[in-house]
């Protein structure tokens, strides 16, 4: 649902040029873990972490999102400035915004909705088809309908177990994992808005943390079937502080594990928001390794560039 399309028609993906702010006093913490024997597949958290997050931080978040982001929306004097690099207007992304937490807000309530074919492409054709036929572009009122929405989710995924199946845009996932996908969606068109108004973004380690449920449920579902076919090697990704997680292809085939199943050909080391701004597509990989964002090593350390072009944003 966060699937910007170029004026050229391509996949966007942002450059190096698009500033990152943030405000005053946020500070990054890190640490390394080691590392650890092959696990299961990957799908979330462990349910602990995961209800832990859902009942007590994550709505938080999602409920002062929301609120920054109408904070944004009511201090904009002209709503028609261009979103970077994209072909919405900041008045179209906050349209987008009401669209989708609403949504949001009916699926954690039981009501299941038709929202696209589940991949990154048919959400694109949804959205257009959604924001064509909802012609609201007055900021403030958009600013009300984000918040109202946001917390009408919050609401009613605290009536029910984060455990609870749903069935979702991007397919099915539990109903603590779809808030994560909430706050991500919130947070990737937040940081946009931000952007086309020179104003300091949102996203901050603690709020990627609890995005991560959501990335790396996504990941295998938004495979670039093209540019991975045939591919084979193995992964290991390591969210500076956050997450520690192995992507396999296996001729095009991805499988995502906790825990290394075999001796990674790359590894690679990220810290948190550059993770979270690449796997969005508002980040390239070349500014972000020159930076030093981004390490790898291993015994196929050139493979890093290429990683997130297989994959599309989704």
């Amino acid at each position: 649902m966060y699937l910007y399309r170029r004026t050229d028609g391509q996949t966007d993906r942002r450059t190096d040029g698009q500033t990152e702010r943030r405000t005053e006093g946020q500070r990054d913490r890190r640490t390394d873990g080691q590392m650890r024997r092959a696990g299961p597949p990957f799908t979330s958290m462990t349910a602990p972490h995961r209800e832990a997050a859902t009942r007590s931080r994550l709505p938080e978040a999602i409920r002062v999102v929301a609120e920054e982001i109408a904070g944004l929306l009511r201090s904009c004097t002209d709503a028609t400035v261009p979103i970077p690099g994209a072909e919405w207007t900041v008045a179209e992304a906050a349209a987008h915004l009401v669209l989708a937490n609403e949504l949001m807000a009916a699926l954690a309530a039981g009501r299941e909705q038709v929202y696209g074919d589940g991949t990154p492409g048919g959400l694109a054709a949804a959205n257009a088809a959604s924001l064509a036929s909802f012609p609201e572009r007055d900021t403030s009122v958009l600013a009300d309908g984000i918040v109202r929405h946001a917390r009408a989710f919050t609401e009613a995924a605290g009536l029910r177990s984060a455990d609870t199946p749903t069935m979702t845009p991007l397919g099915p996932m539990d109903l603590g994992t779809l808030g994560s996908y909430l706050l991500t969606h919130m947070l990737g068109h937040g940081y946009d808005i931000a952007a086309a108004l020179g104003r300091p973004h949102m996203i901050d380690r603690d709020r990627v943390a609890l995005a991560m449920p959501f990335l790396i449920t996504a990941m295998p579902r938004v495979v670039d079937v093209r540019a991975a076919d045939g591919h084979s090697a193995c992964y290991e990704l390591r969210v500076r502080g956050l997450s520690r997680l192995t992507v396999t292809f296996t001729h095009g085939t991805v499988a995502v594990h906790a825990e290394p199943p075999r001796r990674p050909d790359c590894t690679i080391m990220i810290e948190p928001i550059t993770f979270f701004l690449l796997a969005l597509g508002r980040r390239s990989t070349t500014g972000a390794i020159a930076r030093g964002k981004v390490l790898a090593w291993g015994r196929k350390p050139w493979l890093a560039p290429g990683f997130p072009a297989l994959f599309t944003a989704p």
